[in-house]
């Protein structure tokens, strides 16, 4: 009989590329190992202040997954590029989630979220890399157009050998444990920075006049890893502490105000490092230069909001930033913040009312006790609404807010201004969805039915097993 092959789980294989790169990012970017011990001291200090909220996330499996939490961002130059990306994440059980257009913010680049989706795999690591394509479209100038297509087309960003364990992966049905070590390794040169430009300092300059985006993309032999974030649980208090580390913050946490049920996404980061840069010229001659894009971000997740929660987020945003908008150098920033809560104080703010109202989404359980079936019992009926909220009130059920796993293309794209200098230049507003599939190969999993599923699962376990859903 011949064996079967043992393959290392996806899962197993994200775990430990998300630490690889958080090691070398740490090394090339030695703030984000201060940004991240510092996130993890008040995430212990909130813990440690708040025992309910410790108890809920250790019942909801939770806990342990917030100190490896870590999400990146790359930009890719090619169509090309994109379709063999999403084949790397595959490996890892990450699919592409969500489309974003950020053309809409001025910024030339429209982009998707790889991560895990099932239950299982967000509770094992819930990395994520937020993935940008560059628009050359939307570059004006037709010669400096072409000339970057040219560039870009001359670069292979990945190695042979990880072209080759991609295949693998895909023919063989997985990696086994050598291999899988090799992937991690292989996949860590692509996301590395490079020093070294592939244009001379002329055309960077012409690139970087057409916006600051489009150098980056188009002048290195890779799309170097431009931030990794990791998780905290008091997003306020790290950007108040961050200057005490000798790190200055944003003027501005991108997202809703602060409350007592956090919802979606909140996020903060520190100023685009200025990097040197070896530019070298027709006749192989290296001159030095500097480039700035690589920086650190923060964020705070929260519950993730329904349909009808996201609409009445985003009018209550759009409400607040026709009242002030932030300004890039965060002149107004305080004023901005007073907008902010006095217009989201229409925003339900506790997990009942979130709950019942259908403004978020939630995974029950239920209470652990051996021999009460009852709870499995009420819910036979397909899972009807009141005898869930009998089942709650009764104390037999529990609903954890289901954590928010994607982005915002507003916080996005402040991220991205705030980093990328205070002036921005206009691009054309054009989202397509239907080309960024077609170039990544495949349509992008809808958030919504995600969150949906989760939710559905948990009900559906409750009844199937009568015990807490897994």
């Amino acid at each position: 009989m011949i064996a079967t092959p043992r393959f290392v789980s996806p899962d197993e294989i994200r775990v430990a590329f998300s630490r690889a790169m958080s090691d070398m990012y740490r090394r090339e970017v030695p703030q984000y190992g201060t940004l991240s011990d510092l996130v993890a001291e008040v995430n212990a200090a909130v813990l440690r202040a708040d025992p309910a909220m410790a108890d809920r996330l250790r019942q909801s499996d939770q806990l342990d997954r917030i100190s490896d939490e870590r999400h990146g961002a790359i930009r890719l130059g090619t169509a090309a590029e994109l379709a063999t990306m999403r084949r790397l994440f595959a490996v890892m059980g990450m699919r592409p989630v969500g489309y974003y257009d950020l053309s809409e913010a001025g910024i030339p680049v429209h982009s998707t979220a790889f991560r895990p989706v099932t239950d299982a795999a967000l509770r094992r690591n819930p990395f994520r890399v937020f993935t940008s394509l560059l628009r050359l479209e939307l570059i004006d100038d037709p010669e400096l157009r072409d000339e970057a297509e040219r560039t870009l087309a001359a670069r292979d960003i990945f190695t042979p050998m990880l072209r080759t364990l991609i295949r693998r992966h895909e023919t063989q049905g997985g990696l086994g444990e050598d291999e899988a070590s090799r992937f991690v390794r292989e996949a860590l040169e692509t996301f590395r920075w490079h020093g070294r430009a592939t244009v001379d300092r002329a055309t960077y300059d012409r690139l970087h006049d057409a916006h600051r985006l489009i150098a980056d993309v188009v002048s290195f032999p890779g799309p170097h890893i431009n931030h990794l974030t990791p998780r905290t649980l008091d997003i306020d208090k790290v950007q108040q502490e961050m200057p005490r580390r000798g790190i200055a913050p944003k003027a501005v946490v991108e997202g809703p105000p602060r409350r007592q049920c956090p919802i979606l996404l909140r996020q903060t980061s520190f100023k685009a490092l200025e990097e040197s840069v070896r530019f070298v010229d027709a006749g192989g001659e290296e001159h030095p230069g500097t480039h700035t894009a690589r920086f650190g971000e923060i964020e705070q997740r929260g519950v993730a909001l329904t349909p009808d929660g996201r609409e009445l987020y985003d009018k209550l945003l759009i409400q607040a930033r026709e009242t002030i908008r932030p300004n890039p150098d965060g002149s107004n920033a305080a004023e901005y913040a007073r907008a902010l809560e006095s217009v989201f104080a229409e925003f339900p703010d506790d997990w009942e009312t979130l709950r019942r109202d259908g403004l978020a989404y939630f995974r029950y359980r239920q209470v652990a006790d051996g021999d009460d079936r009852s709870a499995a019992d009420d819910l036979s009926g397909a899972g009807d609404e009141a005898s869930v909220n009998d089942r709650i009130v009764g104390g037999k059920i529990v609903a954890d807010p289901i954590t928010y796993e994607d982005f915002l293309p507003v916080s996005a794209a402040g991220i991205f201004q705030s980093n990328l200098g205070d002036k921005t230049r206009d691009v054309a507003r054009t989202p397509n969805q239907d080309a960024f599939e077609r170039d990544l190969g495949v349509a992008v999993a809808d958030p919504f039915e995600i969150y949906a599923s989760l939710e559905r699962e948990s009900l559906e376990s409750i009844t199937r097993d009568g015990g807490p859903a897994r």
